[in-house]
């Protein structure tokens, strides 16, 4: 399978061409058009200081239905205890500073350089991106970031500074969208982390599909706040 080389005009080709290891286009830029457009047709930029921009579109897609999310005990009796304060689009910058800075598995360095950095926080500023925070005493200790278009929240990276603070934003943020009647979240490339919380590989194909039925619902555009149930409320 080639690998495309973008030019100047946001367009993409078709993601089904992408080379086995997902990888589909390089170049271009993160403009946010561009990134937009990216996400609208199954496509994201994934790479490493010092090389080209990358663009992915995995076989198979990593994904969660909101009301398919799974909560183990230990989990749900932290949460019971509302264990942090939970905000949302109040610290995008901050959380997505932090996402860059939290050591990965097997990682040296950071996927998310300062183009992403300036990328992603434009798309915050026309609402399109959005971040959950979960604060201790004031302080930022966890959170995660990602992208919303149509019912489908596309996450980009989550950080913990105490104990199960990401995971708290995450079911937080996934309840919310449960009741916003989000159809999908999109995670990407399978994790075991995500995995414990119901999220399942399904075929490029049928996430294509999903992702244009996704699409037709109007995208809740600008700043997000949790609803009257709050955090932590049980999705109905």
């Amino acid at each position: 399978m080639p690998v495309f080389r973008l030019d100047e005009r946001p367009l993409f080709p078709d993601p089904e061409l992408a080379h086995p290891s997902g990888v589909i286009a390089v170049g271009g830029d993160l403009a946010p058009h561009r990134l937009l457009r990216a996400y609208a047709v199954g496509i994201f930029p994934w790479y490493s200081e010092g090389q080209p921009i990358l663009w992915h579109s995995p076989d198979p897609r990593f994904v969660l239905e909101p009301h398919d999310l799974h909560v183990g005990r230990t989990l749900r009796n932290r949460l019971n205890r509302r264990p942090y304060r939970v905000t949302m689009d109040t610290a995008f910058e901050a959380v997505i500073a932090a996402c860059s800075k939290a050591p990965r598995p097997g990682q040296d360095g950071t996927w998310i350089t300062r183009e992403m950095l300036g990328g992603y926080v434009e798309l915050y500023e026309r609402g399109y991106a959005h971040s959950v925070e979960a604060w201790e005493d004031g302080d930022l200790v966890g959170g995660l970031y990602g992208v919303s278009l149509g019912s489908v929240f596309f996450g980009e990276s989550m950080f913990a500074r105490s104990p199960d603070a990401s995971k708290v934003a995450f079911v937080a943020l996934v309840r919310q969208l449960a009741r916003w009647g989000f159809d999908l979240i999109d995670s990407q490339v399978y994790t075991e982390h995500l995995e414990r919380f119901g999220a399942i590989e399904i075929p490029r194909r049928a996430y294509l599909r999903r992702l244009r039925a996704a699409l037709t619902v109007p995208t809740r555009q600008g700043t997000w706040s949790f609803d009257a149930l709050g955090p932590y409320g049980e999705a109905p």
